[in-house]
């Protein structure tokens, strides 16, 4: 079956043919035992000294952070190839017109099993800049405490006066208009991360630069506010600046940066000093009522950096362990992080190696286990996660098995790192019978079962009618999106509690009656 697509987004297309042959492996020494013998064997395989191991290579230099669509995304993604290689997986032979993607031996090997699309890649040069202050007095800011480029905002050489626009919120549906009273014309806005409390609708990061943009904008700041709801806390969102995507094409978007809370501060406390905390009474005021606290300042911000684009293959990799019926189960996690924008790397040991070693690991548990599951268990390692969710869409676009006969997806990410409960998101499957699950696994005190989460990969399963279990490790992540996310913040486990219960879901879901 072939398909051509080219999306409207002009910063990817792809040309991808999925054949129906599959290349068959030699599985290694099974585990042919009675069912709840074989499920434990499988369990006690598992090895957290393993999958520790496996971060190491994954975050370290050698892949250069991951960045989708880049070379060091391309030969992190073979190396996954060839563990489900090594694991004893057998691998759909996924045949990509157009796009060749260079073998790991020169014969038919652990690169067929990938599924790939084109997309162009955002790249921050080393060395950008930030300066703020009175328009005479202008300080460097530093790079990773005080600000990141938003990696994806095209090249800035401007300096300009700092207008607060509050949330950045035009709806005038619900008689929000976060501008009304300032003219922002030539000006960097300067705006607070999220929502008001009282805000019903959804809006993007996206929405807002559009908003900003349409309002004469040139730039815009962005800031974590002081004040945070309670989810946010339990998360442990801070005031850090943090590596993100705006998700808005380079033809449409205008420099930005994400600041930390404490510079925002800065850029609000009036000449007097009477108000210190101007930000935290400003956000008050927001999440009251409608009303705009939009405000001149009295600083400037200066915004240089040089923004290059690179086209490059983005990759999802495949395995499988064969079922019997023609049901699937897809056990995924995505690869990419953020690469080295601005010369910093930023190693995603947590974000996401730490679901990846996961699936690899329980993928070696499982491929091992006989009788055949009732259901084919395909092993997904997608890219493009950080990018607005490309490699599940691409896959929930073109699946190697018809989604109606997908009966769950488990998507595992932050794997690592917190306070050693698993935080369950469930969509479409019974919750009682995944608590029971966590008992099979030995680990059911430690589940807190939810509804659906709004971001990762899951959610084009979920989109497209396929029940979902996202497993996320709860607690602080505090090296979420920061260049000190590296394999030495890794719980084992953490991990290895991660790996207990999704192979045990796996298990209920595929080997189950």
């Amino acid at each position: 079956m072939s398909f051509i697509c080219f999306p409207n987004n002009s910063m990817a297309r792809c040309i991808v043919v999925l054949g129906a042959a599959f290349l068959l492996l030699p599985l290694t020494q099974s585990l042919a035992q009675a069912p709840e013998t074989s499920l434990q064997a499988a369990i006690d395989s598992l090895s957290a000294e393993r999958m520790l191991a496996d971060i190491r290579t994954l975050s370290s230099p050698a892949f250069n952070g991951r960045q989708s669509g880049t070379k060091a995304d391309l030969e992190s993604a073979r190396w996954v190839a060839q563990e489900f290689l090594s694991a004893g997986l057998r691998l759909p032979k996924i045949h990509n017109d157009s796009l060749i993607i260079p073998s790991l031996t020169g014969k038919d090997d652990a690169s067929s099993a990938m599924m790939a699309t084109l997309i162009s890649t955002p790249l921050i040069a080393p060395y950008p800049v930030l300066r703020v202050g009175p328009t005479d007095r202008l300080a460097t800011k530093t790079l990773g405490s005080d600000y990141f480029p938003v990696f994806d905002s095209p090249s800035a050489d401007l300096q300009a006066p700092v207008v607060f626009v509050g949330y950045g919120i035009v709806d005038p549906a619900q008689g929000i208009d976060d501008y009304a009273g300032v003219d922002v014309n030539n000006c960097i806005v300067l705006l607070l991360r999220g929502k008001p409390e009282h805000y019903r609708g959804f809006i993007s990061h996206a929405d807002k630069v559009r908003f900003a943009r349409d309002h004469g904008a040139i730039g815009y700041l962005m800031a974590t506010g002081p004040i945070l709801h309670p989810y946010e806390v339990r998360r442990g969102v801070t005031g850090n600046p943090t590596a993100f995507y705006g998700q808005l094409p380079l033809d449409q978007a205008i420099p930005g940066a994400w600041i930390s809370t404490t510079l925002a501060r800065e850029l609000l406390t009036e000449p007097d000093g009477k108000s210190p905390d101007r930000l935290r009474v400003l956000q008050e005021r927001l999440n009251q009522a409608s009303s705009s606290q939009a405000t001149q300042t009295d600083r400037f911000a200066s915004l240089h950096w040089k923004t290059t684009t690179e086209d490059g293959i983005l990759v999802n990799v495949v395995g499988m362990v064969p079922g019997t019926g023609a049901e699937t189960v897809i056990i995924g996690a995505h690869r990419d992080h953020f690469g080295q924008p601005g010369g910093i790397l930023f190693p995603g040991a947590d974000d996401n190696a730490s679901g990846t070693t996961v699936i690899l690991e329980v993928a070696r548990a499982l491929s091992k286990v006989k009788p055949r599951p009732s259901r084919t268990i395909l092993f997904v390692s997608f890219s493009g996660e950080e990018r607005d969710l490309l490699g599940s869409r691409l896959y929930t676009s073109q699946p190697v098995v018809p989604l109606n006969s997908t009966k769950a997806m488990i998507n595992i990410d932050h794997a690592g790192v917190g306070n050693g409960r698993l935080t369950v998101g469930v969509t479409g499957l019974e919750k009682e019978v995944l608590q029971e699950v966590g008992k099979t696994a030995g680990i059911h005190e430690k589940l807190d079962l939810y509804g659906f989460f709004p971001g990762g990969d899951h959610v084009p399963f979920k989109e497209a009618g396929v029940p979902t279990v996202t497993v996320v490790s709860g607690g602080v992540h505090p090296h979420f999106h920061q260049p000190s996310d590296t394999a030495e913040t890794i719980d084992p486990e953490i991990l290895q509690t991660v790996a207990q219960y999704v192979l045990a879901v796996a298990w209920q879901l595929a080997y189950q009656p």
